[in-house]
């Protein structure tokens, strides 16, 4: 089994910067892309960004581009958002999601891990 622990979520300013982070803990790790999604109340989940395996290129949401950044660390068994400017349509929980295999795109079926989720709230 593949447990996910997300952290670091909390209370910011619109305009302020938060950096998540998703803990892994299982048989593998690093042979697997990872991705963000994350829900608002009364909003269907949403894909945020992706990673491969090997870190070497990501997938990221339009609505996040140039904002928010997806990164990893394979020996630390452990994956990182950093949001920068920070709106408050960006308040939701945040998901931690292990892919099936090599995927690293937006469909939620091609993943089969999630963690429980951190809570990011941006006030204006």
């Amino acid at each position: 089994q593949v447990q996910l622990v997300e952290s670091g979520g909390g209370l910011v300013q619109a305009g302020g910067s938060l950096r998540l982070s998703c803990a892994a803990s299982g048989r593998t790790f690093s042979s697997y892309a990872m991705a963000w999604f994350r829900q608002a109340p009364g909003k269907e989940r949403e894909f945020v960004a992706a990673i491969t395996w090997s870190g070497r290129s990501t997938y990221v949401a339009d609505s996040v581009k140039g904002r928010f950044t997806i990164s990893r660390d394979n020996a630390k068994n452990t994956v990182h958002l950093q949001m920068n400017g920070l709106k408050p349509e960006d308040t939701a929980v945040y998901y931690c999601a292990r892919s099936g295999g090599y995927y690293y795109g937006p469909s939620r079926g091609e993943y089969d891990y999630w963690g429980q989720g951190t809570q990011v709230t941006v006030s204006s």
